[in-house]
């Protein structure tokens, strides 16, 4: 694929921002990831209700949905595994909405941050062909001629 690099998934700063139609691809990537990553949260709790509680599948998914999206459960849970369950899903609810939204986050942070350096750095260049020191190295220069 034309986006990895050796420094991985992402563009090194000294690459060119990837084209528009590549980003967008990237995009959908990180969605379907994403998508992927919540189903198998969402599997495990309808699994671990149905299991541990021995509640109708519905049931299960309801209050698995329901921990997933932070609003807590619905039914009553009547064992002690039930519970420790509930508390440890609930824990793990709450860390995989931070990856899930890092995971969509990523590729745009990415790409304005990358953006931000390509113009620092033409802004550099530019000023190195009319002869002008960037304000960082001027500024250092004359700090150390003092």
């Amino acid at each position: 694929m034309a986006a990895r690099s050796r420094f991985g998934p992402y563009e090194h700063h000294s690459e060119p921002l990837l084209p528009r139609r590549m980003f967008y691809r990237r995009l959908w990537r990180h969605a379907f990831l994403t998508a992927a990553v919540v189903l198998a949260s969402l599997a495990l709790g309808v699994l671990g209700y149905h299991g541990l509680e021995d509640m109708p599948w519905i049931d299960a998914l309801l209050n698995a949905s329901m921990i997933l999206g932070g609003m807590g459960p619905v039914d009553t849970l009547h064992s002690d595994a039930g519970k420790l369950f509930a508390s440890g899903y609930a824990l793990y609810s709450g860390l995989m909405v931070l990856i899930s939204a890092g995971i969509l986050i990523a590729p745009v942070a990415h790409r304005i941050m990358h953006r931000m350096h390509l113009a620092t750095e033409e802004d550099e260049e530019a000023a190195e062909k009319r002869g002008r020191l960037p304000t960082r190295k001027k500024s250092a220069q004359s700090t150390s001629d003092r």
